[in-house]
């Protein structure tokens, strides 16, 4: 009689099922696995239990097994396709993660990786929550030719519908190269380690190419994409630092475009502080840290500064205004004299649209000369790039406050937010100048006779005495928050003691703030 076949018992079949998952969970092998660290970064699994709360990450796509066969490919081993997928809470409130892991093929992407990327985009959709992906990838499977290639296209897609429906944030923690740089580039912010690097061509295809000669670091690393290119938004020194950034981004982030940000620890305390009055000097020509004036209107000091190292004349980032989430966008008078250029108003246009997007209020501090002089600048589109400025706050439809400190001149007047891009409220501190230009230049244009004129009859002198006459009756005139205030351009005139108590009033009244707009499927920002 011939011996009937085993049937593994339910113990049995739950103990293989956990040999199974202990496999895939050691990805590529304990000895990558302990290269990783030796490397000083962590491995996919452990970014993802540090980044969520204990016990909460729900793994998805566990048993991915990929279909190539060319290439030697149909005897390749590649756990979970080398990317873990999930789901988990961050501070309480759920996220959908993907994580590569570098142990396995380099953390490639192929097709299967890419459709379980995809999968945890579809599903931050469907439920309204962040998206989250870790970033450490040699760059697309070339075993799998255009199978790779098209899963890096579906990424990119659904990049773009996500897009303004629920924040999407990219952690670069290792090699992120080739068109894998694309999908951090289309999401809301990126947080690059510096052991990590992110290029569409490598050092070696540059000097094969043009003959440069640059290293890995220089071309790729955290602090080039930050002052040079512009194209991240926070450095790490290592993953742990870069998930703790994305934990107290996600902090001051609704789940999604329908919602509210959420009200966190309020800081009741609104009483005047007269600290504020000492900060600005008189003299528009000293600087001063703008920092400084935020620190002291925010709940508990705490701002956190988005592009801290690029554009640095204006500064822009996430704070709380009693318990509410705010953007906060000011002139930085200790860089350049705070003037808008180039860089600068595409960091602050970029900044404008997602909080509008997110239901962020928007805080605008000014102390602005103007917009940047010069060929460069001219020839290189300061007329397009400062009108994102003016066309990201006249789009926003989020309540918009705006305090003017002291200069506010020109067309660069309008750019920050004033009452005539839709500002809820305008306030002036005494020290504000709201001009047409400074009041040396407005006399060498209205009053260019006189001082010629008095010039010929006395000498140097005299004509140096009379500008500096005609000067002082400009500001009196036009370099004073007054002129502003007496056409409706400025609601108020505010002791600077006082800026905290008046945000966190209007915040409080601007709540359920509606704003009724033309119907039309998007407006068209200057590219």
């Amino acid at each position: 009689m011939s011996e009937q076949p085993h049937d593994p018992s339910m113990p049995e079949r739950l103990e293989q099922l956990e040999e199974e998952k202990n496999r895939i969970r050691l990805g590529g092998g304990q000895a990558r696995l302990d290269k990783q660290h030796d490397r000083g970064k962590m491995t996919a699994r452990e970014r993802i239990t540090k980044l969520v709360d204990e016990d909460t990450f729900q793994e998805t796509g566990m048993f991915a097994k990929h279909r190539t066969t060319h290439f030697g490919m149909d005897k390749a081993d590649a756990p979970a396709d080398g990317v873990v997928t999930g789901s988990g809470a961050v501070y309480g409130r759920p996220v959908h993660i993907a994580s590569q892991d570098f142990s396995v093929m380099g953390g490639s992407a192929g097709e299967m990786q890419s459709n379980k990327v995809v999968a945890m985009m579809k599903a931050s959709a469907t439920t309204g929550t962040p998206f989250v992906f870790i970033n450490d990838s040699g760059g697309a499977r070339v075993q799998e030719g255009i199978d790779s290639l098209s899963g890096y296209g579906r990424v990119f897609y659904n990049n773009v519908l996500l897009s303004g429906l629920v924040p999407q944030v990219s952690i670069i923690a290792g090699p992120c190269a080739g068109g894998a740089a694309y999908s951090p580039a289309l999401t809301d912010f990126i947080i690059q380690t510096r052991k990590a690097n992110m290029f569409i061509t490598g050092p070696k295809v540059i000097e094969s190419v043009t003959g440069e000669k640059v290293t890995a670091d220089e071309l790729g690393g955290a602090d080039a994409h930050m002052s040079t290119a512009g194209n991240i938004h926070f450095v790490a020194d290592d993953d742990e630092q870069a998930i703790l950034i994305a934990q107290k981004l996600l902090s001051f982030l609704p789940q999604n475009n329908t919602e509210e940000p959420p009200i966190v620890d309020p800081d009741e305390v609104v009483e005047p502080d007269e600290s504020l009055r000492d900060i600005v000097p008189v003299d528009g020509r000293k600087g001063y840290d703008v920092r400084d004036i935020i620190r002291k209107i925010v709940d508990y000091g705490d701002f956190l500064e988005v592009q801290a190292g690029y554009a640095q004349n204006l500064v822009v980032g996430f704070a709380r205004v009693v318990g509410r989430t705010v953007g906060i966008v000011a002139n930085q008078s200790q860089v350049m004299s705070g003037v808008l250029d180039i860089n600068s108003s595409d960091k602050g246009a970029s900044f404008v649209r997602f909080c509008d997007s997110f239901n962020i209020p928007l805080l605008t501090l000014v102390d602005v000369p103007g917009f940047m002089p010069g060929v460069a600048q001219e020839h290189g589109g300061i007329i397009r790039h400062g009108a994102k400025m003016l066309f990201a706050y006249s789009a926003a439809t989020v309540p918009k406050l705006t305090v003017v400190l002291r200069k506010s001149y020109g067309g660069s007047y309008l750019a920050m937010c004033s009452k005539d891009l839709g500002a809820d409220r305008v306030w002036a501190w005494p020290t504000a100048e709201i001009a047409v230009m400074g009041a040396d230049g407005a006399v060498n244009v209205v009053f260019r006779k006189e001082i010629k004129k008095a010039q010929e009859e006395g000498g140097d002198e005299a004509a140096a005495a009379k500008k500096n006459e005609l000067v002082q009756l400009y500001k009196d005139t036009f370099s004073t928050p007054y002129m502003a205030a007496s056409r409706g351009l400025v609601d108020d005139i505010i002791d600077p003691a006082d800026t905290r108590r008046e945000v966190a009033l209007a915040l409080e009244l601007l709540t359920n703030k509606r704003e009724n707009r033309p119907s039309k499927k998007h407006g068209l920002a200057p590219n």
